[in-house]
């Protein structure tokens, strides 16, 4: 805990200045959490043609703590925070990594919020496999 991803920030990213762009970071939440569930051995493809849910996303936050450049090697660092009936939130923390010898910086934190629903946007549980997996995780955390 946290399940880290790494990514190179590539050009398409950038604002002009060589920047990232800010809705960027919420693409790459997306990613942590799709690699998360990867790490789980579970696939969020597999959430949806096998068990007919989707995790429409209620809420987001993100506190941009320092700039992302282009060609930056980051962390997507992701974790389970919360799991209520049909809600769950995701936490991130967005990391440059470290060259030998520095420290990483914190480029960004935050946080999203889904709703379990099947294709008509009615709630339903998340399938036990997953969240049985979630709920290890996220103990696993506590410790």
């Amino acid at each position: 805990m946290p399940v880290t991803t790494e990514v190179r920030v590539r050009y398409a990213e950038t604002d002009q200045m060589g920047i990232v762009y800010y809705a960027n970071y919420l693409v790459w939440f997306e990613l942590g959490r799709v690699e998360l569930l990867r790490s789980l051995g579970l696939a969020y493809s597999r959430l949806e043609t096998d068990h007919g849910c989707i995790l429409p996303v209620i809420e987001a936050r993100c506190r941009y703590r320092a700039p992302a450049r282009y060609d930056d090697e980051i962390l997507i660092e992701t974790r389970p925070a919360m799991m209520r009936g049909s809600v769950l939130k995701f936490a991130y923390r967005i990391l440059r990594k470290a060259a030998e010898g520095e420290e990483q910086t914190l480029l960004a934190e935050g946080e999203t919020v889904h709703v379990v629903c099947d294709d008509q946007l009615q709630r339903k549980p998340l399938p036990e496999k997953y969240a049985a997996a979630l709920r290890v995780l996220m103990e696993e955390g506590q410790i």
